[in-house]
């Protein structure tokens, strides 16, 4: 259980001492989750993780700078995605599904892009294509509810559940899971290393119709995934991912925030879990299964 995994540690080429959690089913390529602005180990809902477990090789970690792990964070999503080569490397995991969410989702498509061979599959979760409009920063109220010298509960239930009951209440459910581990906590995102990653998100946004073209190139299976009244991404790019990336299949999650994955974490495990053991093709025509 993702609760009690422990917290294990691997130092890189690159020299940096990655923080990492790995549980559940072995066999068939690992599912490394990649994280969004400001998450740690601990922000990955356990309920979620476990429903994936329960099938898949799952690893967790804490990219360079962030949480446990050493070194500065990058500014860009290129040198993110270089960070995170370097720890799948250091673990000696040659290919790998891919789970991205948010700016993870960034950092998976360049790694989708970069090094084909090293990615079988990939969920793509409220996350955008680099270069599409409305994505060059976050709206005042989104950055009102991200001030690093305040990260309350209630600035998280607005930026990543939608402003309904039902949503809200989503959202001090997944609180009360993750108050449930005790020991072994990760540690805080420094300020420093949300400026990093604010400074990546707003250079991925800037806009530029060209950089969009290059998704025609990623010839993994791609599920691309958002939640209908996501504030942080807006859930439309969902379907101009789904556009442009060839072959992509787009789930929509409804009365949902940018924690759509956590709100509906049943629902959305088990959509992952189908999508990465189905017999899709990828974009040359080549069946794509586990192995």
């Amino acid at each position: 259980m993702y609760v009690s995994a422990p917290n294990r540690f691997v130092t890189a080429g690159n020299g940096v001492r990655y923080a990492y959690r790995r549980c559940g089913a072995l066999g068939g390529p690992p599912l490394v989750l990649l994280q969004n602005f400001r998450g740690t180990l601990d922000s990955w809902d356990q309920a979620l993780v476990d429903a994936l477990a329960a099938q898949r090789d799952v690893v967790a970690f804490d990219n360079a700078g962030v949480g446990l792990s050493a070194g500065r964070a990058a500014r860009t999503v290129v040198a993110t995605a270089q960070d995170t080569l370097a720890f799948l490397d250091a673990l000696g995991l040659d290919r790998v599904d891919l789970l991205g969410f948010s700016l993870g989702g960034y950092v998976a498509q360049e790694l989708a892009l970069r090094h084909p061979a090293r990615v079988r599959r990939m969920v793509l979760a409220a996350t955008a294509p680099r270069g599409a409009a409305g994505i060059h920063g976050w709206s005042a109220d989104v950055l009102a509810h991200v001030n690093p010298e305040r990260l309350l509960a209630q600035d998280y239930l607005y930026t990543f559940f939608h402003h309904t009951p039902s949503s809200q209440q989503s959202g001090l459910e997944f609180f009360g899971r993750y108050i449930e581990r005790e020991q072994d906590r990760d540690a805080p995102v420094s300020r420093e290393a949300m400026e990093a990653q604010y400074e990546a998100v707003v250079e991925w946004g800037v806009p530029d119709p060209a950089a969009l073209q290059r998704l025609a190139d990623v010839r993994q299976p791609t599920l691309v995934t958002a939640g209908d009244s996501d504030r942080v991404v807006p859930p439309a790019l969902a379907h101009l991912l789904g556009a442009l990336i060839p072959g992509a299949q787009v789930h929509v999650y409804p009365d949902a925030g940018h924690g759509f994955l956590f709100q509906h974490h049943e629902r959305f495990a088990a959509d992952v879990l189908d999508f990465l053991s189905s017999s899709v093709h990828d974009a040359q025509g080549a069946e794509n299964q586990v192995t």
